[in-house]
């Protein structure tokens, strides 16, 4: 069983797709220290000027001292409305804004309550849908799972993987550097990183920015293109 574990970000970019996409089960790791101004509560779309604007859900108790799982979105509706104002600059120039539009009224209208965790996996759970990607998750603060309060960056994953019995875990290959591959093999997991190569698309009459979220990736580009994109990635092994 190959095995991704992740924060709950908001909208992510491609990339975090593709990890979800070469896994079989996911873990939606949510019982660390929350951190305030990250991609859990924000992520970025074209600017209508230039480079790129924050698309945002401000929380009522962001704070190092909560756990992540803990997180409150301060106003479901007025994040709702912000996000919709800053998308509709692209209503008429992006090909797949109805689309994409359509995701994210799915995602906030179907808000039971005001967590962040629950919101973002949701974000998930629409976009997996729409693209056609497996997504298995489980949420790690309802697991029970026997872990230490307190670990290092780099111990969580090899311990979470070894209780689940995975074959293989697999990580973006940006954060190869926190890992000691032997922490795997003494539980009999395989330690693995997933390159994926950079997707450029056309964004005219605006200048293209990198690494924005999927839903810009989404209003300019067709399911299919963006499921090819993912399928280049490639898994390197340690």
């Amino acid at each position: 069983m190959r095995l991704g574990i992740m924060q709950p970000y908001f909208f992510p970019h491609l990339g975090h797709f593709a990890l979800i996409a070469h896994t079989d089960r996911w873990v939606v790791f949510d019982i660390t220290q929350y951190t305030p101004k990250s991609w859990m509560n924000r992520n970025r779309i074209l600017h209508p000027s230039k480079g790129w604007n924050y698309i945002t859900v401000p929380l009522s108790n962001s704070s190092i001292s909560i756990k992540t799982h803990e997180a409150r979105i301060l106003d479901v509706s007025a994040a709702h409305k912000s996000i919709l104002g800053k998308l509709s600059h692209y209503r008429k120039k992006a090909p797949y804004f109805s689309q994409v539009e359509s995701l994210v009224n799915s995602v906030f209208a179907n808000s039971a309550n005001d967590s962040l965790v629950q919101l973002n996996v949701r974000g998930l759970i629409a976009i997996c849908d729409y693209l056609g990607i497996h997504f298995r998750y489980e949420i790690c603060s309802e697991m029970h799972l026997p872990l230490p309060e307190r670990m290092g960056p780099g111990q969580w994953a090899p311990r979470i993987a070894g209780l689940l019995r995975a074959s293989r875990y697999i990580n973006p290959i940006g954060g190869r550097a926190l890992f000691d591959p032997k922490d795997f093999k003494v539980r009999g997991v395989k330690l693995s990183f997933l390159d994926v190569p950079d997707f450029v698309y056309n964004t005219w009459p605006y200048h293209f920015e990198s690494r924005l979220s999927i839903l810009d990736v989404l209003m300019w580009n067709e399911p299919g293109l963006v499921r090819d994109a993912i399928r280049r990635a490639d898994i390197v092994d340690m």
